[in-house]
């Protein structure tokens, strides 16, 4: 009986290493796939904090913690199913679905870049003054907008772990939802209230305190005008790349190659400094992209008669 038992106990330990190792597998590979997914991470919170300009200090928070659920909603439920049962059964309908998305972004970026060089951005009313259904409205476009980097971002991380089992995959991109929206909001949340965070500092009794404070207080006006800037400049960016690429996919191979032709030769004609000439290369030729992709269905939209028809 003993032997039996120290037999068994012997299976459970095995079992346990077993278990402990596909642990560490999969802690691996949520890393890796979050790794290759943080480009699009960094354009995803560049993004975000435009949604909140011109919301009272007390509805910051509130706003972020929505448009978080909403985005751990839209991986969740949405994507990461949609994603999983395509791969599996018709992984040739990705691509397609990812350029629909991102001709999407690029309409919303050369939306933004249309109403500034129009003017219509500096008399908007912010949503603090135009109402709680403004807010709402924000909100819901700021979770419009992570849908389609959510979507980018998943199926990114998908291809990284695409030869994993099913439930390993399944499990690895759970991990991958959860730590990148806890990232990116959880960095929304602290710049845009870094404002406040000053104001307190500056109430302080240390000299220090106070004028460091103050800098913040100053300061983050700026830079949250720059992250919008960035913001749109990052979704013409993004929608770009992702009808560069996938384009390519698809068998269009023209445009991505040619691009990839430039990069190599800058990257081999300059050292030192090579590769990131190249990837500025890739990086100004998407955003050219988007910006006129982001056009034509700007102009079907609001320009063409049938196109305002259709708005109203």
């Amino acid at each position: 009986m003993s032997a039996g038992l120290f037999g068994l106990l012997d299976d459970v330990a095995a079992l346990a290493r077993l278990a402990a190792a596909s642990v560490d597998d999969i802690g691996a590979a949520a890393g890796r796939a979050t790794a290759k997914a943080a480009g699009v991470v960094i354009d995803d919170t560049a993004v975000t904090p435009q949604y909140v300009s011109g919301i009272t200090a007390d509805r910051e928070l509130p706003m972020i913690r929505r448009i978080a659920i909403g985005s751990l909603r839209n991986k969740l439920l949405f994507i990461l199913p949609a994603a999983l049962l395509l791969s599996q059964f018709a992984p040739w309908l990705l691509p397609v679905i990812l350029m629909v998305g991102a001709t999407y972004l690029c309409f919303e970026g050369a939306e933004k870049v249309w109403g500034r060089i129009r003017g219509h951005d500096a008399h908007a009313a912010p949503a603090a003054v135009a109402g709680e259904d403004a807010e709402k409205t924000m909100t819901a476009g700021a979770i419009r907008t992570d849908f389609i980097l959510s979507a980018e971002i998943m199926v990114i991380a998908l291809d990284e772990v695409a030869d994993q089992a099913f439930w390993s995959r399944l499990v690895i991109l759970i991990v991958v939802a959860i730590v990148i929206t806890a990232a990116v909001y959880g960095v929304v949340a602290v710049i845009v209230k870094m404002d406040d965070v000053g104001l307190s500092l500056a109430q302080r009794s240390s000299t220090f305190a106070q004028k460091f404070g103050r800098g913040l207080v100053t300061a983050m006006p700026k830079v949250l005008a720059a992250l919008s800037a960035i913001g749109t400049v990052a979704m013409l960016w993004v929608g770009g790349h992702i009808l560069l690429v996938q384009s390519d996919k698809l068998g269009w191979h023209w445009p991505y190659g040619t691009v990839h032709h430039w990069e190599e030769g800058v990257h081999h004609a300059v050292e030192g400094v090579g590769g990131v000439l190249a990837w500025l290369l890739n990086t100004g030729v998407s955003a050219v992209i988007g910006l006129v992709v982001g056009a034509i269905v700007v102009a079907i939209v609001h320009v063409l008669p049938f196109g305002k028809k259709a708005k109203h």
